[in-house]
């Protein structure tokens, strides 16, 4: 599967379900109903095999929700759930799913939690310490602040493989002006060989309405410079990318980007990376 294409990072939501308090006024577009029949045509339209479905909600009933859709659906080709890390429970929680040939890591939504040093807590830490027992991954999702905890926490678990959501959302609206601290947070958790970037996220971080390709430049050549085209991945964000642009729109930001580079390194970016970290060769 090293041709293979890739979209690294997308969700499913069943709004009617609730469970979504993310999905505040901004995101009006997002209070429906997104399912893989909807993501299966945008994938064909871009020569996209497959993706990978991320959990949006911290809930054990996500997990089994998005591993039942990758049972009747293909090209889900790994899913990243949530487990408790914090619980007490956690070996059992990871036992139960890890069952799953399609489960290939976790997340967990930490730009959310109220404390800043919440990957350094002690429970935490004993759950993450489980995940390479299972062969699991780990999804960052966190901020700008939070990259040099992000840093310390990688380099603790050095044969654990993680990767970063999103650039860790920088804030792109505000202009090149925000790029230094947000550069050197990311200079520094590359440092880490076990860290992987998703190429994600970057038209939310931005003027919805008014961006151009451009604007995301500057942060493309920062994560190329640090971790490298082989550890470097192209993901949707699909739908939440919707509420500014669609997604061949969005897509097309980082295929314009690469488009100069030797056809491997774009295999790599496009497909290739993905497969290796989520271990989707042994399918």
């Amino acid at each position: 599967m090293s041709t293979v294409r890739i979209d690294a990072h997308q969700h499913f939501i069943d709004y009617a379900s609730g469970d979504y308090p993310w999905i505040d006024d901004r995101h009006e577009a997002l209070k429906r109903p997104f399912m893989p029949a909807d993501l299966k045509p945008l994938l064909d339209s871009l020569s996209f095999d497959g993706s990978i479905a991320v959990q949006a909600r911290p809930s054990l009933h996500e997990t089994e929700w998005l591993l039942s859709l990758a049972d009747e659906f293909e090209f889900i080709y790994g899913v990243v759930g949530w487990v408790d890390l914090c619980s007490p429970a956690v070996s059992a929680q990871l036992e139960r799913f890890s069952a799953h040939p399609k489960l290939k890591g976790i997340r967990h939504l930490i730009q959310d939690e109220p404390d800043d040093h919440f990957m350094l807590r002690d429970d935490f830490l004993r759950g993450l310490r489980l995940l390479s027992k299972y062969g699991l991954t780990y999804d960052l999702l966190i901020h700008e602040r939070h990259l040099p905890n992000a840093a310390a926490l990688t380099q603790m678990f050095p044969e654990q493989k993680f990767v970063l959501d999103h650039l860790a959302k920088p804030r792109i609206m505000e202009g090149k002006g925000q790029l230094d601290s947000w550069r050197s947070g990311i200079q520094e958790l590359a440092k880490s060989p076990n860290v992987y970037c998703k190429l994600s996220g970057m038209v939310t971080e931005a003027d919805w309405a008014h961006w151009r390709s451009e604007d995301f430049v500057p942060y493309l050549d920062t994560v190329f410079e640090a971790f490298g085209p082989e550890r470097l991945m192209i993901g949707s964000d699909w739908p939440v990318c919707t509420v500014s642009r669609d997604y061949r729109a969005v897509m097309g930001v980082v295929t314009a980007y690469i488009h100069p580079l030797p056809s491997e390194i774009q295999a790599r970016i496009l497909g290739g990376n993905c497969a290796r970290f989520y271990n989707i060769d042994e399918m």
